[in-house]
């Protein structure tokens, strides 16, 4: 666990890096549940990175933009010690990022309410961790008016409700506001 303040302060760094060089990102993790529930802990922060023209990579982008940032190191390995993990847009998040992805959250860019369930519900189908769920009903039941129907795989959120039923009322009020 790192602390919330401390992360936001890392992806506010980033953010300025990556915006200098024009390259659209946000962030996710449990990062976000910890800002807006004004939790003092977080346990993973993503940085959502689109490529670019010629054929950049997100990665390659990232690292160049942080080549000349002193405070920063970017590494290839997943199993190093790292405090922000970088993930290409269209694969861990939304193919394109723009204003109806992208949301500001004191004063740094993260996915929308809709694309962060999205993001997390397709990480709990694939691992099933119980930080995910509860990241997952925690936003779905405080921000449920700000969830758009269409960007929630249906089946995947079915599944989830059944399993965590503490988010079944949000999911209804979700379906209702949609005339479902």
């Amino acid at each position: 666990m790192q602390e919330t303040r401390r992360l936001l302060q890392a992806a506010a760094a980033l953010s300025a890096a990556l915006a200098a060089q024009s390259i659209p990102h946000a962030f996710h993790g449990s990062v976000l549940t910890a800002a807006l529930a004004g939790t003092p802990l977080a346990d993973e922060i993503f940085c959502i990175v689109e490529g670019g023209p010629p054929h950049a990579h997100p990665f390659r982008r990232a690292r160049d933009a942080l080549a000349a940032e002193p405070d920063f190191t970017a590494t290839h390995s997943p199993w190093t010690n790292r405090c922000i993990e970088i993930l290409p847009a269209g694969e861990a998040g939304p193919r394109h990022l723009d204003a109806a992805t992208v949301m500001q959250v004191q004063g740094v860019p993260f996915l929308t309410v809709s694309e962060f369930i999205r993001a997390k519900l397709k990480a709990w189908a694939i691992r099933g961790a119980e930080r995910d769920a509860q990241d997952i009903a925690y936003v779905l039941v405080r921000f449920w008016n700000r969830v758009d129907i269409n960007r929630v795989p249906e089946a995947d959120m079915a599944l989830f409700v059944a399993r965590n039923p503490t988010a079944a009322p949000a999911w209804a009020a979700v379906r209702r506001k949609y005339g479902m």
